[in-house]
């Protein structure tokens, strides 16, 4: 639980802004949870000490001479796959990396919005499992259960925020990456419109599947960090139109259609019974929706076999990030397993796939001339154990990770928005979450009717280990 340090990224920001705190101040608050955690929860990767201190420093200066920007002087962290300026990217992975010469693009974004980036977080090898472990990094850890996992593959940076040690970080979601971490630590989570946030210097990320985006405890926070870091850069492949969401958390969504559906998309023949804790929890959520005055009815997308159509993209981008590792000898078997298969995949196979999207999008989306967002689990299970998946081969992670996580991976072949909310506790204690579905461009949508559900749930008084009594929710 944290101490009467501001703890969310608007409250620190306007802390900041109004002089009752210095970005020095914070900085060194955060460093200092971050050591002390780290041996136990090893959110980090990287921790940025002596470069975060200095421009904590000029962040205070630059507010002493009255200069004020969205997030001057706060403390966030980045994924360990987007580049920061003088340090690796090492992607989960073991070996020596050389040091990066320039930020990404929304790194740079973030800096010129002010923030001091701490650290880059833990992720699983090249982002491919909804658990954060490897022989490169050790194991991250739940800040609800350490015996559990906080997800994957943003899983250090649920973690970060989850624990407190930074207000928001920046993730990145492939197939639920972002969502599914965010799920599983009682945090939300945005899946942005492919493009929105440019993962240059990538023109896009594994075919298109991967996307940045924000975790934080509320939702006009993660809405603040989406608007910090959206933009193109002339080189991305994806350009959408711009989107402002956090003026959304303000607005009314309006009385919604909203179509419940617990059926997952067919993805390797995989059963998926969906845990009742979880099943509970989402039709709780409905219920609060229509108490809310949305009309909510039970209809699942038209899904079809767009299963076929991801496992070409996901393993070509294994297969592409590999080829940046230092020493490929230092991969995880299943790792090395997956570059195989998206080798014999490439190709005629993967142009195929990447084709198919358009109909997809035109099946999947007849159901919003009759919805206006889609609610489902974001996973099927509660987070599970450290280790659960360690001694597997290839074919029976992917199972498992299939059984658990069989909700989220969709929506990263249509490039379209989601944002996961916390959907309460299992009995034992664990977070799990739901997703707000949409089609594209939508998020001043999902960001509205998720900060009305904010509204009447106050989420963030949940902290591992108890509650605190603070503002949340709209602003």
């Amino acid at each position: 639980m944290p101490d009467a340090t501001p703890t969310g990224l608007l409250a620190q920001a306007r802390a900041l802004a109004d002089g009752s705190v210095t970005s020095r101040l914070l900085v060194q608050r955060t460093l200092a949870r971050i050591a002390e955690t780290q041996p136990t929860l090893n959110a980090f990767r990287r921790v940025r000490v002596d470069a975060a201190l200095a421009e904590a420093d000029a962040a205070d200066q630059r507010l002493a001479a009255g200069e004020r920007l969205p997030l001057l002087g706060v403390p966030v962290a980045v994924k360990d796959d987007i580049d920061v300026a003088g340090e690796a990217t090492a992607f989960g992975c073991g070996g020596e990396f050389s040091l990066k010469t320039a930020d990404a693009e929304a790194v740079r974004r973030l800096r010129a919005a002010g923030a001091v980036v701490v650290g880059k977080t833990n992720t699983c090898e090249l982002g491919q499992w909804p658990f954060t472990e490897g022989a490169a990094f050790g194991a991250t850890r739940n800040p609800w259960s350490p015996a559990h996992t906080p997800g994957g593959s943003s899983g250090g940076a649920a973690a970060a925020v989850a624990a407190g040690l930074v207000p928001a970080a920046l993730g990145s979601d492939g197939a639920g990456s972002v969502r599914i971490p965010a799920a599983w630590t009682h945090l939300v989570g945005i899946k942005p419109q492919r493009g929105r946030v440019s993962t240059w210097p990538d023109p896009e990320a594994f075919q298109g599947l991967t996307g940045y985006g924000p975790l934080a405890r509320t939702v006009a926070d993660a809405a603040l960090l989406l608007d910090v870091v959206a933009g193109s850069h002339p080189g991305d492949r994806h350009r959408p139109p711009p989107v402002t969401v956090l003026p959304a958390v303000e607005r009314d969504p309006g009385r919604l259609r909203i179509a419940l559906s617990l059926r997952s998309a067919f993805h390797g023949g995989v059963p998926r019974p969906l845990d009742p804790a979880v099943r509970r929890a989402v039709l709780d959520v409905a219920e609060v929706l229509a108490r809310l005055g949305h009309e909510v009815v039970e209809e699942d997308p038209r899904y079809g076999l767009i299963g076929l159509t991801f496992v070409p993209r996901a393993t070509a981008g294994v297969r592409d990030w590999a080829r940046r590792m230092p020493d490929q000898a230092l991969l995880d078997r299943r790792t090395r397993h997956n570059v195989r298969q998206g080798r014999i995949l490439g190709g005629p196979v993967l142009r195929l796939s990447r084709a198919a999207e358009s109909r997809s999008r035109r099946r999947i989306g007849a159901i919003f001339t009759r919805f206006d967002v889609v609610l489902t689990p974001t996973t099927a299970t509660p987070p599970p154990t450290i280790g659960a998946c360690a001694a597997l081969s290839s074919w029976n992670t992917d199972r498992a990770i299939i059984a658990a996580c069989p909700y989220a991976w969709p929506w990263n072949v249509l490039g379209w928005p989601g944002i996961n909310v916390p959907a309460g506790f299992t009995p034992d204690g664990l977070p799990v979450g739901a997703q707000l579905l949409g089609p594209a461009n939508s998020e001043p949508l999902l960001v509205s009717l998720a900060a009305q559900l904010e509204d009447d749930q106050r989420w963030a008084r949940h902290w591992p280990g108890g509650e605190v009594d603070e503002p949340v929710g709209r602003s």
